[in-house]
C-alpha cells in the first residue's frame, strides 16, 4: 500500500483472559501487532492501538470466590499484572481497558437489541445440568463422571480422553459437580440465541473477499458448508457479566461481549483524546480495523463477530490476521520441563528484546506455529543484533570522537552504498505491511553484512595508525553511522527500547521511516555506549529452573491433583491373550480439523495403508490440526466402530498423558502406514 496519503488505522489484539499470567505464548500476538503498529507511526500513519482485559464468566466468578475477593478486586489486580508484562516488552498499547467497563456495557447492549429488533435473536427452552449446592448451571466443563462407553472414571461432561467417545453430562455415569462435589440435576431454562444461518449469504461473500488468510478461509468454508447453528449467547445467573436487556436473570455469554472490548477500548481512547469514533466504526467508514488473533479463536472473530457487526450495522474488520502457537525447543511448552514460561519470569533473566527480535525473524503473514529453539535463539541475537547491528557503531564511534570531535565527516564517502541502503528501505517497508517480518529481518541482516564487510575491508584501525590518513578514517566511520543509522530506522519497529539508545547516540530527533533520506553530514554523535550485550546460556538455564519453580509453587497452592493422570491407580489386570486381540498399525494423519460444537475433539482421517479410517479424538487442547497433518501416530484397527454425536468413530489413536497435556504416540520416521505395531 502506497505510504503517500496518511491512512486511519484501527489496530487490536485478543484480550488476554483475566484468570491468570501472560506467557511466552500470549507474546507472540501481543509483540507481532506492536511490530506492525510501530511500523505505521513510523510511517506517518494515524494508528490506534488498543486492548483490553477479557473480565467475565463463570471461571472469574469462581476464582474470586476461592480466593474470597470479589470479582471486580480479582479482574483489577489481573489488569495490572498484565499490564505490567506487556510494558515490559514493549507493547505499546494506546489504550488498555477492561470489558467490565460502562462503554463496553453500551455497545454490547446496541448491537443486541440493534440484532433482537430485526429478528436475529431466538429464544427457546434448553436442559442443563444444575449444581444445587451452588446453585448454578454447570457448563460441561465443570462436570466430571464415569464415561458411558469405556467407564473410566474422571471424566469432563462432553468427551472422554481415554477413549475419545462423546456425550452429553446427562448420559455421563455418576457425574457430578466439578466446583461443588454434588450430584448434578437436569434442569430447563430459557436461552437467547444469536441467529447465525440469517448471515449465511453475506458471510460466504465477506470470508472470499479477502479479508482472512488463505489457509483461514478454506478452514472457514469447511465450516460453512457444515452448515451454521445457531449460538447460544446467554448464560444464567448467577454469572460475573451483563445482564440482558428486559431479560431479568439473563446474562451475556463472555465470548459476546468480549470482541466488543475492542469498540469499547477504542470509545474509551476517543473520549479522552478527542478521536472521532464514527469515522472508525460506521459501516461507511473508509479507516482500517485490523484484529490480530490466535488461530484456535478464528471461528469467533471471522464467523460470530462479522455477521453481529453487519447485523448491527456497524463496519466490518478489513482483516482478521491469524498466527499460530508457540513451542519451545519443537515441543508444546511444559511446565515440567520448565518450558511454560512466565513474561515476568522471561523478564527477570532476559532482556525482552531479545524475545522481540527472534520472534520477529521467524514470524511469516502464514498461521504456521513458531518453535522457539533456545540454542537457536542464543546464536540468533547474538549473530545478528549483536555481533552484526551493533558492532557497526561499536567499531565506529571512537575513531568518530577521537579524530573528528565528536563530529561525522562533512561530506559522504560512499554515496551510491548510502543510496542502495536507503533504497532498500522500500522493499523491507513491504515486507513490514504484508507483516512478512522474518523476511524483512533477513533483508536488514544483509545489508548489516554488507556495512561489516565495507568496515572490514577498509581496516580504518590499520589506517589510523598512518601519519596523514585521519581525514580518511573519519570518511570510512563517518559512512559506518551513517549505515548504522539506516539499519536502525528499519529495526526500531522490532527492537524499540535499542533503537531509543540508539537515537541518543546519534543526538537524533526521530528514527521515523522516511528521516533515513537525508544523510548525517558534520552531524554530532555521544560517545558510545553498549546498546545490547550477548544472550548468555547460564541466564536460560536460570529462566528454566525459575519455571520449573513456578510450577513448584502452583501445586503448593492447589488441594487437588490436575489432569486426568494425575495419581492414577493401575487398572485391572489382563490375560496376555487379551492384549494380543488388539490390532495396532501405524496410521498417517492424512487430515486433522476440528469438530463443531466439540471443546476437545479433532476429527482425524487416518491412512493405515490403502485404507482410510474416520477417528474422533479428544486432543484438541494439545494439537492445532495444520500440525498434525502428515504426522504418523499408533492407531487401534480393530475396535468396533462407535456412533457418536459429531459421526462415526472407526478406531482410536494412542496418546500419553500428565500435567502438562496429551501427547500423540509417534512412531519412528521410517514406519509405514498399515504396518502392524508388534
Amino acid at each position: 500500500m502506497s505510504n503517500n496519503a496518511q491512512r486511519k488505522i484501527l489496530v487490536t489484539s485478543a484480550l488476554p483472559y483475566a484468570n491468570g499470567a501472560i506467557h511466552l505464548g500470549h507474546l507472540l500476538e501481543y509483540i507481532q501487532t506492536d511490530i506492525w503498529v510501530r511500523f505505521q507511526k513510523s510511517r506517518g500513519h494515524d494508528c490506534h492501538y488498543v486492548c483490553a482485559d477479557d473480565a467475565h464468566g463463570t471461571a472469574i466468578m469462581l476464582r474470586a470466590e476461592q480466593e474470597g475477593i470479589s470479582s471486580e478486586a480479582l479482574i483489577d489486580r489481573v489488569s495490572r499484572d498484565h499490564q505490567a508484562d506487556f510494558a515490559r516488552f514493549g507493547v505499546g498499547f494506546d489504550n488498555y481497558h477492561s470489558t467490565h467497563s460502562e462503554e463496553n456495557r453500551y455497545f454490547s447492549e446496541l448491537i443486541y437489541t440493534r440484532l433482537r429488533d430485526k429478528g436475529h435473536i431466538a429464544t427457546r427452552d434448553i436442559e442443563q445440568m444444575y449444581d444445587p449446592e451452588k446453585g448454578l448451571f454447570l457448563a460441561d466443563r465443570f462436570i466430571k463422571g464415569t464415561c458411558p462407553k469405556c467407564h473410566t472414571e474422571d471424566q469432563y461432561g462432553d468427551n472422554c480422553e481415554a477413549c475419545g467417545a462423546t456425550y452429553t453430562p446427562a448420559e455421563l455415569i455418576d457425574p457430578v459437580s466439578a466446583i461443588s462435589g454434588a450430584t448434578p440435576e437436569v434442569r430447563g431454562s430459557t436461552h437467547y440465541f444469536f441467529k447465525l444461518p440469517d448471515f449465511a449469504g453475506f458471510m460466504h461473500d465477506w470470508i472470499n473477499d479477502g479479508h482472512v488468510q488463505p489457509q483461514i478461509r478454506n478452514k472457514l468454508l469447511e465450516w460453512f458448508e457444515s452448515g451454521f447453528n445457531e449460538w447460544d449467547i446467554s448464560r444464567d445467573a448467577p454469572y460475573f457479566g451483563f445482564e440482558i436487556p428486559d431479560a431479568p436473570g439473563k446474562y451475556f455469554y463472555v465470548w459476546l461481549d468480549a470482541p466488543i472490548g475492542y469498540l469499547a477500548s477504542f470509545k474509551n481512547l476517543c473520549e479522552r483524546e478527542g478521536i472521532d469514533f464514527d469515522a472508525y466504526w460506521n459501516r461507511d467508514s473508509e479507516a482500517e480495523v485490523y484484529h490480530f488473533i490466535g488461530k484456535d479463536i478464528v471461528y469467533f472473530h471471522a464467523l460470530f463477530w462479522p455477521a453481529m457487526l453487519h447485523g448491527a450495522e456497524l463496519r466490518t474488520p478489513t482483516a482478521v490476521n491469524c498466527h499460530g502457537f508457540v513451542t519451545v525447543n519443537g515441543a508444546k511448552m511444559s511446565k515440567s520441563r520448565g518450558t511454560f514460561i512466565k513474561a515476568a519470569t522471561y523478564a527477570e533473566h532476559l532482556n525482552p528484546e531479545y524475545l522481540r527480535y527472534y520472534f520477529a525473524a521467524k514470524l511469516t503473514a502464514g498461521v504456521d506455529d513458531l518453535d522457539l529453539n533456545l540454542e537457536d535463539f542464543t546464536q540468533r541475537v547474538n549473530s545478528d543484533l549483536v555481533g552484526k547491528v551493533v558492532n557497526i557503531a561499536s567499531r565506529c564511534a571512537g575513531f568518530v570522537k577521537k579524530l573528528g570531535g565528536g563530529k561525522l565527516s562533512e561530506h559522504c564517502a560512499e554515496p551510491q552504498r548510502l543510496a542502495r541502503f536507503i533504497a532498500a528501505g522500500d522493499e523491507i517497508a513491504d515486507y513490514y505491511e504484508t507483516r512478512e517480518f522474518g523476511r524483512a529481518m533477513r533483508r536488514i541482516m544483509e545489508l548489516a553484512d554488507e556495512a561489516n564487510t565495507y568496515i572490514a575491508e577498509a581496516e580504518p584501525w590499520v589506517l589510523a595508525k598512518q601519519e596523514g590518513r585521519e581525514q580518511e578514517v573519519l570518511d570510512i566511520c563517518s559512512v559506518g553511522i551513517n549505515l548504522f543509522r539506516q539499519l536502525m530506522v528499519y529495526l526500531a519497529p522490532v527492537v524499540p527500547a535499542m533503537a531509543e539508545a540508539a537515537r541518543h547516540f546519534m543526538k537524533l530527533d526521530t528514527l521515523a521511516w522516511d528521516s533515513r533520506q537525508e544523510l548525517l553530514l558534520d552531524h554530532e554523535i555521544a560517545k558510545f555506549k553498549p546498546l545490547m550485550t550477548r544472550v548468555e546460556t547460564d541466564r536460560i538455564d536460570a529462566m528454566i529452573e525459575a519455571s520449573k519453580e513456578d510450577l513448584v509453587e502452583e501445586q503448593k497452592l492447589k488441594s487437588t491433583p490436575k489432569g486426568p493422570l494425575a495419581d492414577d491407580p493401575i487398572a485391572d489386570e489382563i490375560a496376555f491373550d487379551d492384549f494380543a486381540r488388539v490390532d495396532l498399525r501405524i496410521a498417517r494423519i492424512a487430515k486433522a480439523e476440528y469438530v463443531e460444537g466439540a471443546d476437545k475433539l479433532l476429527r482425524l482421517t487416518l491412512d493405515i495403508g490403502g485404507e482410510t479410517r474416520n477417528v474422533f479424538a479428544g486432543i484438541r487442547s494439545a494439537y492445532a490440526p495444520e500440525a498434525l497433518e502428515g504426522r504418523l501416530t499408533v492407531m487401534v484397527a480393530n475396535l468396533a466402530p462407535r456412533k457418536m454425536r459429531f459421526g462415526v468413530s472407526e478406531g482410536m489413536v494412542l496418546a500419553a498423558g500428565d500435567d502438562d497435556g496429551i501427547y500423540l504416540l509417534e512412531p519412528h520416521s521410517g514406519a509405514q502406514p498399515g504396518q502392524r505395531v508388534r
